[in-house]
């Protein structure tokens, strides 16, 4: 039983914190630099954490930069102002995502420089080939440490897990929290509920200060991911912008 909660939350933590840090803000807002060797070993960790919901790093960064250039209007990739339910926004997101990542969509200039690339990782992690691999892993775990039929009801959460924590901040955090910046959108706060979510959770701050790499701002807010950040910074794995 307890291998079972062990590797779920060690999992949502893991892939959270690459989602937000190689993903969120590295690729999408550039807000440090890194050399080539530790972006391809941040694309093995994301593709390891995410397993068979693993993101393209590019794609998401592109996806991310419309999000914010399109807050909350019609031409958001996904917005509780105008996806009226989860699952409609998580559809339309998935959509959107694969348009953009087959090339079927083409974008504005402004929403394509400075993106991680290393096409053939990415061709091999994003294929169902991977995917299903992950997959039959997963279940060999749960078929190993299980106990009780319950827990099966976990396993598809390992699945979605990546999607699954985009959808927890772009519905939620804008919906339920306060605001700190009086912005364009429908962005909030969503203390304390920001340290499960690896600082994910202060949307309000992010979307009023987007190359911010700490998302806390009162001293109350916490920021796991910056925290650990800084020590990468302070190792030389990347180097913060000024």
């Amino acid at each position: 039983m307890y291998e079972i909660l062990i590797f779920l939350v060690a999992q949502h933590f893991l892939s959270l914190f690459m989602q937000t840090f190689f993903l969120h803000r590295y690729s999408a807002h550039q807000m440090f630099t890194m050399s080539k060797f530790w972006e391809k070993v941040f694309f093995v960790f994301i593709w390891l954490f995410q397993g068979p919901s693993y993101l393209c790093a590019a794609t998401y960064g592109k996806m991310h930069r419309m999000h914010h250039a399109f807050a909350d209007t019609e031409n958001d990739v996904h917005s509780p102002k105008h996806d009226k339910t989860i699952w409609k926004m998580m559809v339309k997101t998935k959509n959107i995502y694969t348009a953009i990542h087959e090339g079927e969509t083409v974008l504005e200039e402004k929403f394509l420089g400075n993106l991680p690339q290393w096409s053939w990782f990415d061709k091999f992690a994003h294929k169902w080939p991977s995917r299903l691999g992950w997959a039959i892993v997963y279940t060999a775990f749960y078929l190993h440490f299980a106990t009780e039929w319950w827990m099966y009801l976990l396993l598809p959460l390992h699945m979605i897990m990546g999607p699954l924590h985009g959808v927890i901040i772009n519905w939620f955090a804008h919906k339920f929290g306060y605001r700190n910046h009086a912005v364009y959108d429908t962005s909030v706060n969503m203390f304390p509920i920001e340290i499960l979510m690896m600082g994910e959770g202060l949307h309000n701050n992010h979307h009023a200060q987007g190359q911010n790499p700490n998302f806390a701002q009162k001293w109350w807010e916490f920021d796991p991911s910056y925290q650990v950040i800084k020590l990468f910074n302070l190792f030389g794995i990347i180097k913060l912008k000024k």
